[in-house]
Protein backbone atom coordinates (compact mmCIF):
# COMPACT_ATOMS: atom_id res chain seq x y z
CA UNK A 1 0.00 0.00 0.00
CA UNK A 2 1.65 3.56 -1.08
CA UNK A 3 0.60 4.71 2.75
CA UNK A 4 2.72 7.27 5.01
CA UNK A 5 1.72 8.99 8.25
CA UNK A 6 3.71 12.95 8.96
CA UNK A 7 3.92 14.48 12.13
CA UNK A 8 5.19 18.04 12.37
CA UNK A 9 5.18 19.61 15.82
CA UNK A 10 6.65 23.03 16.03
CA UNK A 11 6.11 26.07 18.75
CA UNK A 12 2.90 27.20 16.95
CA UNK A 13 0.95 23.52 15.41
CA UNK A 14 1.39 19.97 16.29
CA UNK A 15 -0.25 18.45 13.22
CA UNK A 16 -0.38 14.62 11.74
CA UNK A 17 -1.41 13.70 8.35
CA UNK A 18 -1.83 10.17 6.94
CA UNK A 19 -2.85 9.95 3.49
CA UNK A 20 -3.44 6.41 1.73
CA UNK A 21 -2.63 7.21 -2.40
CA UNK A 22 -4.54 4.39 -3.36
CA UNK A 23 -7.70 5.13 -1.30
CA UNK A 24 -11.34 5.96 -2.35
CA UNK A 25 -11.27 9.58 -1.11
CA UNK A 26 -12.05 8.92 2.42
CA UNK A 27 -11.49 12.22 4.28
CA UNK A 28 -11.23 13.12 7.91
CA UNK A 29 -10.23 16.80 8.62
CA UNK A 30 -10.15 18.79 12.16
CA UNK A 31 -7.97 21.19 12.02
CA UNK A 32 -10.04 23.93 13.81
CA UNK A 33 -11.13 25.87 11.08
CA UNK A 34 -14.29 24.76 9.31
CA UNK A 35 -13.65 26.17 5.62
CA UNK A 36 -10.24 24.74 5.38
CA UNK A 37 -11.56 21.67 6.73
CA UNK A 38 -14.22 21.82 3.59
CA UNK A 39 -11.32 22.02 1.10
CA UNK A 40 -9.25 19.60 2.44
CA UNK A 41 -12.27 17.18 2.50
CA UNK A 42 -12.52 18.44 -1.59
CA UNK A 43 -9.02 17.39 -2.00
CA UNK A 44 -9.73 14.62 -0.69
CA UNK A 45 -12.34 12.90 -2.11
CA UNK A 46 -11.93 14.28 -5.94
CA UNK A 47 -8.12 13.13 -5.63
CA UNK A 48 -9.25 9.84 -4.46
CA UNK A 49 -6.79 9.85 -1.93
CA UNK A 50 -7.86 8.74 1.76
CA UNK A 51 -6.47 12.09 4.00
CA UNK A 52 -6.97 12.12 7.79
CA UNK A 53 -5.34 15.80 9.31
CA UNK A 54 -5.56 15.90 12.95
CA UNK A 55 -4.02 19.90 13.60
CA UNK A 56 -4.02 22.12 16.80
CA UNK A 57 -2.28 25.88 16.35
CA UNK A 58 -1.76 29.37 17.82
CA UNK A 59 -5.80 30.30 16.20
CA UNK A 60 -5.74 32.50 18.72
CA UNK A 61 -3.07 34.52 16.69
CA UNK A 62 -4.54 33.79 13.14
CA UNK A 63 -5.09 31.11 10.75
CA UNK A 64 -1.94 30.92 9.16
CA UNK A 65 0.38 28.79 10.59
CA UNK A 66 -1.98 26.04 10.92
CA UNK A 67 -2.60 25.86 7.20
CA UNK A 68 0.65 26.37 6.09
CA UNK A 69 2.16 24.05 8.27
CA UNK A 70 -1.01 21.43 7.21
CA UNK A 71 0.63 22.34 3.63
CA UNK A 72 3.73 21.32 4.42
CA UNK A 73 2.93 17.99 6.52
CA UNK A 74 0.84 16.91 3.80
CA UNK A 75 3.31 17.47 0.81
CA UNK A 76 5.52 15.67 2.88
CA UNK A 77 3.15 12.84 3.47
CA UNK A 78 2.85 12.73 -0.78
CA UNK A 79 6.12 12.08 -0.93
CA UNK A 80 6.84 9.35 1.44
CA UNK A 81 3.80 7.61 0.21
CA UNK A 82 5.11 7.60 -3.61
CA UNK A 83 8.42 6.04 -2.82
CA UNK A 84 10.29 6.32 -5.59
CA UNK A 85 7.45 6.81 -7.75
CA UNK A 86 8.05 3.74 -10.03
CA UNK A 87 5.29 3.39 -11.99
CA UNK A 88 2.86 6.12 -11.99
CA UNK A 89 1.47 8.20 -14.66
CA UNK A 90 3.79 11.76 -12.90
CA UNK A 91 1.86 14.44 -14.66
CA UNK A 92 -1.80 15.48 -14.52
CA UNK A 93 -3.82 18.66 -15.16
CA UNK A 94 -7.20 19.62 -14.85
CA UNK A 95 -9.15 22.38 -16.02
CA UNK A 96 -12.46 22.46 -14.02
CA UNK A 97 -15.53 25.29 -13.72
CA UNK A 98 -17.70 25.34 -10.73
CA UNK A 99 -20.84 27.68 -11.19
CA UNK A 100 -18.67 30.80 -12.26
CA UNK A 101 -15.33 30.12 -11.32
CA UNK A 102 -13.12 28.05 -14.06
CA UNK A 103 -9.29 26.68 -12.78
CA UNK A 104 -6.49 25.48 -14.62
CA UNK A 105 -4.26 23.26 -12.90
CA UNK A 106 -1.22 21.53 -14.57
CA UNK A 107 2.01 19.73 -12.44
CA UNK A 108 4.19 17.30 -12.22
CA UNK A 109 5.73 14.94 -9.49
CA UNK A 110 8.70 15.62 -10.72
CA UNK A 111 11.04 15.94 -7.46
CA UNK A 112 11.89 19.51 -8.25
CA UNK A 113 8.75 22.26 -6.24
CA UNK A 114 8.37 25.26 -8.37
CA UNK A 115 5.00 26.50 -8.10
CA UNK A 116 3.36 29.23 -10.40
CA UNK A 117 -0.18 31.00 -8.62
CA UNK A 118 -2.40 32.93 -11.46
CA UNK A 119 -5.50 33.18 -8.89
CA UNK A 120 -7.43 35.82 -7.18
CA UNK A 121 -9.93 35.80 -5.20
CA UNK A 122 -12.32 39.24 -4.92
CA UNK A 123 -12.79 38.93 -1.39
CA UNK A 124 -10.36 39.11 1.52
CA UNK A 125 -12.40 36.67 3.65
CA UNK A 126 -14.75 33.54 3.24
CA UNK A 127 -16.60 33.86 6.63
CA UNK A 128 -13.51 34.16 8.69
CA UNK A 129 -10.83 32.88 6.58
CA UNK A 130 -8.30 35.08 5.29
CA UNK A 131 -8.68 33.69 1.39
CA UNK A 132 -4.49 34.66 0.93
CA UNK A 133 -4.10 31.64 3.02
CA UNK A 134 -5.14 29.14 -0.28
CA UNK A 135 -2.18 30.76 -2.00
CA UNK A 136 0.04 30.10 1.21
CA UNK A 137 -1.48 25.88 1.49
CA UNK A 138 -0.63 25.16 -2.06
CA UNK A 139 3.19 26.87 -1.81
CA UNK A 140 3.57 24.90 1.28
CA UNK A 141 2.27 21.93 -0.56
CA UNK A 142 4.42 21.82 -3.88
CA UNK A 143 7.10 23.17 -1.81
CA UNK A 144 7.24 19.85 0.48
CA UNK A 145 5.90 17.74 -2.11
CA UNK A 146 8.54 18.34 -4.57
CA UNK A 147 5.47 19.35 -6.77
CA UNK A 148 6.05 21.14 -10.15
CA UNK A 149 2.44 23.10 -9.58
CA UNK A 150 0.89 25.68 -12.06
CA UNK A 151 -2.76 27.25 -11.23
CA UNK A 152 -4.95 29.86 -13.09
CA UNK A 153 -7.99 31.51 -12.96
CA UNK A 154 -9.83 31.28 -16.47
CA UNK A 155 -12.18 33.33 -14.56
CA UNK A 156 -14.58 33.53 -11.57
CA UNK A 157 -16.37 36.24 -9.53
CA UNK A 158 -17.42 34.62 -6.10
CA UNK A 159 -14.43 33.76 -3.93
CA UNK A 160 -16.08 30.75 -1.99
CA UNK A 161 -16.55 29.09 -5.44
CA UNK A 162 -13.00 30.15 -7.17
CA UNK A 163 -11.08 28.93 -3.66
CA UNK A 164 -13.19 25.39 -3.86
CA UNK A 165 -12.51 25.06 -7.68
CA UNK A 166 -9.04 25.51 -7.19
CA UNK A 167 -8.87 22.35 -4.30
CA UNK A 168 -11.04 20.19 -6.43
CA UNK A 169 -8.51 21.24 -10.02
CA UNK A 170 -5.61 20.39 -7.82
CA UNK A 171 -7.58 17.22 -6.71
CA UNK A 172 -8.07 16.05 -9.96
CA UNK A 173 -4.79 16.62 -11.73
CA UNK A 174 -3.23 14.89 -8.55
CA UNK A 175 -5.47 11.75 -9.03
CA UNK A 176 -3.80 11.48 -12.51
CA UNK A 177 -0.42 11.74 -11.48
CA UNK A 178 -0.02 9.51 -8.88
CA UNK A 179 -2.14 6.62 -10.16
CA UNK A 180 -0.12 3.36 -11.93
CA UNK A 181 0.23 3.42 -15.13
CA UNK A 182 -0.58 0.37 -16.31
CA UNK A 183 1.31 0.92 -19.55
CA UNK A 184 4.88 1.72 -17.41
CA UNK A 185 5.28 -1.38 -15.52
CA UNK A 186 7.59 -0.20 -12.50
CA UNK A 187 9.98 1.73 -14.70
CA UNK A 188 10.18 5.41 -13.48
CA UNK A 189 8.71 8.03 -15.92
CA UNK A 190 11.72 9.89 -16.81
CA UNK A 191 15.08 9.35 -18.82
CA UNK A 192 17.27 10.41 -15.87
CA UNK A 193 16.63 7.16 -13.96
CA UNK A 194 15.55 8.93 -10.97
CA UNK A 195 12.61 12.01 -10.13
Amino acid sequence: MRTAMITRTTAETDISVEVNLDGTGQYDCDTGIGFFDHMLDQLSRHAMIDIKVRATGDLHIDDHHTVEDTGIALGQALTRALGDKRGIRRYGSCQLAMDDAQIATALDLSGRAFFIWNVDLPAAKIGTFDTELVREFFQALATHGAITLHIDKIHGLNSHHIAEATFKSVARALRMAVEPDPRMGDTLPSTKGAL
